[in-house]
């Protein structure tokens, strides 16, 4: 087991799509639930938000109220991978997005991936 790894990150215009891609490093049976979050500009480490959160064993999700309705978070067993399909996007969601894999035994962040909302 490792870290997670990121992607999907990049710049997009107000209104606009993206979808983030996490490879989670441990198998469905390891993993108690992945969450993605953001660190805005000038936030430090320990003021990362929540976004959204997926729980393997229910299948349950939960969503910051900023998100709700805007971006669904899935995931796909056969690829090992965590998605978070954010549409509507507005500045403020301007942020350094981080995978979390929240194993039944360990705990994994990823290097973050940069989204930038800018017309």
């Amino acid at each position: 087991q490792g870290q997670p790894v990121e992607s999907g990150g990049g710049l997009v215009q107000p209104g606009g799509s993206l979808r983030l891609s996490c490879v989670v490093s441990g198998s469905a049976f390891s993993i108690y639930s992945v969450g993605w979050y953001r660190q805005s500009p000038g936030k430090q480490r320990e003021e990362r938000e929540l976004v959204a959160r997926i729980y393997y064993s229910s299948d349950s999700t939960i969503y910051a109220e900023s998100v709700k309705g805007r971006f669904t978070i899935s995931r796909d067993n056969a690829k090992n991978t965590v998605y978070l399909q954010m549409n509507s996007l507005k500045p403020e969601d301007t942020a350094v997005f981080y995978c979390n894999e929240n194993g039944w035994n360990y705990d994994y962040w990823g290097q973050g991936t940069q989204v930038t909302v800018s017309s």
